[in-house]
């Protein structure tokens, strides 16, 4: 299958890139909305009482979560290969970013799920309090999203290196490279601004959330409808000494 996929044409790669980077963007979506159903800011006791409520609705989150995950790592290897005639070692590198950010994801799909455990009513956790296993389940999802601030960093490296090598590539819309690199941009401040000041981060993520889907958004329509330019790509590709035939 990986030669298969090696070999298909520049617009074949670039359209099932888009369609994989649309997966991400729809099942992250979800599990967004799933994440932010049981959550209560500062409540331990309802927070816990939407855990157990919503279940189904947050093990749904956690699936849709890791579905992301293994379709951005699909968007991540193909849109490496579409962009190596640009530069090799800034595609390699970008796609570092990505890989590293899904590599730190599962530890927070992990956190996610710790809480079902803490208030699973399992024997063995009769030596805490009600209150203790509340704080605890709280604490786990706190956790995961500290996690998620530290991803989303790796991530926004990677949009911005995307859109930066777009910029410089003859293949693909400027416009669209630099939505991609303006979103990247965003991804990094949203995340600095959370790990060095959370009210900050609050008060800035929904400025930053616009740009984001536009330049996500824009790529993801522009590979799903239009592809590449192959003849320009090949172009690239030859003088790069990526593609000899």
């Amino acid at each position: 299958m990986m030669e298969r996929v090696a070999e298909a044409s520049p617009r074949f790669k670039a359209r099932t890139a888009g369609v994989f980077w649309l997966m991400t963007i729809l099942t992250g979506s979800f599990a967004m909305f799933a994440g932010g159903r049981v959550v209560v800011s500062g409540d331990a006791a309802a927070t816990a009482a939407n855990i157990l409520a919503h279940e189904p609705l947050l093990r749904l989150g956690v699936a849709a979560n890791l579905i992301a995950t293994a379709c951005y790592l699909a968007a991540t290897l193909l849109v490496y290969d579409l962009l190596k005639p640009v530069s090799r070692s800034l595609s390699l590198l970008a796609a570092f970013f990505s890989l590293s950010g899904c590599a730190i994801g599962p530890l927070g799909f992990l956190f996610q799920l710790a809480p079902l455990v803490v208030l699973g009513g399992a024997q063995y956790l009769s030596v805490f309090t009600v209150e203790q296993l509340r704080a605890l389940a709280f604490m786990f999802l706190r956790l995961s999203a500290q996690a998620s601030i530290i991803y989303f960093m790796f991530f926004g490296l990677h949009c911005f290196l995307i859109g930066y090598l777009i910029l410089r590539s003859t293949f693909l819309p400027r416009i669209v490279g630099a939505l991609m690199a303006f979103a990247g941009l965003g991804w990094l401040t949203l995340s600095l601004a959370n790990l060095l000041s959370p009210p900050l981060g609050r008060y800035l993520s929904f400025y930053i959330i616009i740009p984001g889907a536009l330049g996500e958004g824009s790529l993801t329509l522009w590979l799903l409808v239009i592809g590449v330019n192959v003849q320009r790509w090949k172009e690239q590709a030859r003088a790069a000494g990526e593609w000899r035939s």
